[in-house]
């Protein structure tokens, strides 16, 4: 690409050309390797063009180089580098131009000159990001359901537990209400204060749904329309929509704002369309389209679901626990699982107990079915998920059903056939066993508190059910994982993947691209490759020292102690020839270097938390880096490893270079924090200096390879 003669003029009108004054905001789900180096890359063409920039970069530690009004006031545009939301609202008024992050990194050329003619943001407007190859990331629709997600679950833990602590040590049974709390004592106050949390779940899934499609005009009618969802009453049925009815708010919502924010008003009404005028009509609009037209067959469902379970009460056991199982877990206190749930506490007044038995050892299949498939496959879930995991599981002793919603609302696909097959196992088996519960109410805790009659088949019931969940949980979500890591990473096996860092939700996103900076840039880029060179960024963390002018043997001089990192990286974690041929052998050969520092308790364990990071997405930065990385008390200690391999190891990176350059990093759990972002962040900025990757190619032995990374900090 040919630079430009020159930047634009800028500024006030005497005929003075200016330097072009552009800023940048880089972002990654995860905060950490892509964030930086695309603000490098970016910095770096900036600095070739003769441009000035300044870059924030919204880090998991905290932003930092942050813009301010001063900056944003004399900026001629704006590039938004990001997998995740960035706030635009301080750019009003301004050029707007929004890629995903490995734009920023593959063109950061191609943006700078894009951002001239990008259009201008306007108050309450959703910039769309730019499609680009490389630059492309989730969707709209998967992002906003993970957004309303990671706002509810906290819900769902508080008033989860705080639910359960109060019925395990304020209540009993009683055969008129279940378990029952006694009114006005401290522990009906704790119980309140759980429902809270609990109604407040539906509508804050609901409003961070629409939040995150339609930004903060769609947050008030995306959480009124979850609370019409979840209150049935409003529309004449027994029981709400739930989590499910929340889903669907929070979609019509965002979309329906965004709709609104397309209609032209004049100029004066501009300023109070987002706080007022959008709000207002959104919320009404859905409120009343939610009350008439869905709520209407929602209450059909529940009336006529209830008609059809009555002519069935005379016929065979195991297809009515299997039926009441499905409906039980379908929902998880949806319409569906409230007429399930409500036929069997009905009949229990009839003298008839077995049909509230097979709805009790369905009930708590899902919390714990999901609750045990975080723990037996922990790779396939992130480490908020396995928290929540473990939440679920001390709710579904406590029969509260509702501690599997979370997994369900983020996949729905792979977890709610899932919770459905277990449901259908449980109520089988507790229909076939003639297992009766005396109170509306499930779980293991009915029984322990003597509610249970067969307690031996109903704890059966309850273990199969569970067993059968976890383990088709675990091989659907496998399956789609699979398949999206396969349609992601198009071309890994050819080295032409195309895969995105917006992919990624852990920790390192997949892969960068290929700088492209010009003639210069282009003969560097093939010195580089024809060096075996890798990765790129040129600016070390602020405080540390320059040396890349330097040579490997000028290093080496250094009379500082051989280690770097704080003394986490040491000769002892060096190797100068990796033999591994695949990702798995080489991750296995840097445990067992790192294990040669005495601080690896258990090598497999540190290789299957590598692996299981692996598999969220590829940790290949391109340009022939790696760092692989794992937070497991595998470690007693933080501890970095480097080796250099003379073939290259696939390793699923964006670009399609195999790795040379591979760094290992491992943390125990509980010094997983800033550290581990800080040194990801010291290696990731370090290694896009192509001097750097060029003097760790060429050092001789492993005490030069140490002088070079002393260079890192």
């Amino acid at each position: 690409m040919t630079s430009p003669a020159g930047p634009p003029p800028t500024g006030g009108g005497s005929g003075e050309q200016k330097r072009l004054k552009l800023l940048a905001v880089t972002a990654c789900p995860t905060g950490i390797a892509h964030t930086y180096m695309a603000a490098e890359k970016l910095a770096q063409a900036a600095e070739s063009r003769g441009v000035d920039m300044k870059v924030e970069t919204q880090g998991s530690i905290g932003a930092e180089n942050v813009l301010d009004d001063n900056d944003v006031k004399h900026a001629d545009g704006i590039i938004v580098a990001a997998d995740k939301d960035v706030d635009l609202s301080r750019f009003t008024g301004k050029r707007v131009l929004t890629v995903g992050v490995a734009e920023g990194i593959r063109h950061p050329e191609r943006l700078i000159e894009q951002v001239l003619s990008a259009p201008v943001h306007e108050a309450g407007a959703v910039t769309a990001a730019v499609g680009a190859g490389g630059g492309k990331e989730r969707s709209v629709g998967y992002k906003a359901l993970m957004n309303g997600v990671s706002y509810m679950i906290p819900f769902v833990v508080v008033g989860g537990l705080l639910i359960a602590i109060s019925l395990s040590l304020g209540g009993h049974t009683d055969p008129s209400g279940g378990l029952v709390i006694p009114k006005d004592s401290f522990w009906m106050d704790v119980n309140n204060i759980g429902v809270i949390g609990f109604t407040l779940m539906v509508p804050i899934l609901s409003g961070y749904i629409a939040y995150a499609i339609g930004d903060r005009p769609a947050l008030v009618p995306g959480m009124i329309g979850g609370w019409i969802a979840n209150t049935g009453e409003l529309y004449d049925s027994k029981a709400g929509a739930g989590f499910i009815g929340a889903i669907v708010t929070g979609f019509l919502a965002g979309y329906l704002v965004l709709w609104i924010k397309k209609v032209k008003v004049p100029k004066f009404a501009q300023p109070i369309m987002p706080i007022i005028v959008i709000p207002i009509v959104a919320t009404t609009a859905l409120g009343l389209f939610f009350i008439y037209v869905i709520g209407k067959p929602i209450s059909w469902v529940f009336e006529n679901l209830t008609d059809w379970l009555s002519g069935m009460t005379g016929t065979s056991a195991i297809l009515l626990g299997a039926i009441l199982g499905l409906m039980i877990a379908f929902d998880m206190g949806g319409p569906v699982n409230k007429t399930a749930f409500l036929f069997g506490a009905g009949l229990i007044a009839t003298g008839n107990q077995t049909v509230m038995g097979m709805c009790a050892a369905a009930i708590p299949v899902m919390p714990l079915g999901q609750g045990l498939a975080t723990l037996i496959r922990k790779r396939l879930y992130t480490e908020q998920e396995r928290e929540t995991g473990l939440a679920a599981l001390f709710m579904g002793c406590f029969g509260i059903s509702e501690g599997a919603i979370p997994f369900a609302a983020a996949r729905p696909a792979q977890v709610i056939p899932a919770n459905m097959l277990g449901g259908a196992v449980a109520g089988a088996i507790a229909g076939v066993a003639g297992v009766e519960d005396a109170v509306p109410h499930g779980g293991p805790i009915v029984a322990v508190l003597g509610a249970v009659s067969g307690v031996p088949m109903f704890f059966v019931a309850v273990v199969i059910g569970t067993v059968v969940t976890a383990l088709t949980t675990v091989a659907l979500v496998d399956i789609s994982e699979r398949r999206r890591r396969g349609e992601a990473l198009v071309g890994t096996d050819t080295g032409t993947g195309t895969g995105t860092a917006g992919l990624e939700p852990a920790l390192v996103g997949a892969g960068v691209g290929v700088p492209g900076a010009g003639a210069a840039a282009v003969v560097a880029q093939a010195a580089v490759r024809e060096s075996a060179a890798t990765g790129t960024t040129s600016a070390a963390p602020a405080g540390s020292p320059d040396l890349s002018a330097g040579s490997a043997d000028e290093a080496v001089a250094d009379d500082s102690p051989a280690e770097v990192l704080s003394g986490y990286l040491t000769e002892r974690t060096v190797k100068v020839r990796l033999d591994a041929a695949d990702k798995e052998s080489a991750i296995r050969e840097m445990a067992e270097l790192l294990a040669g520092t005495g601080k690896v308790v258990d090598v497999d364990e540190l290789v299957a938390t590598a692996l299981r990071r692996e598999a969220q997405g590829t940790t290949g930065l391109g340009e022939e880096i790696a760092i692989p990385h794992a937070k497991t008390d595998a470690v007693t200690a933080p501890v970095v490893g480097f080796a250099r391999s003379v073939q290259g190891v696939e390793w699923d990176s964006l670009d399609g270079t195999k790795a040379r350059l591979v760094f290992m990093i491992a943390v125990p759990e509980g010094a997983a924090g800033n550290e581990h972002l800080r040194i990801l962040s010291l290696l990731s900025r370090k290694l896009t200096d192509a001097g750097f990757r060029e003097r760790l190619l060429a050092a001789p032995d492993e005490s030069a390879v140490l002088g070079v990374l002393r260079e890192v900090g």
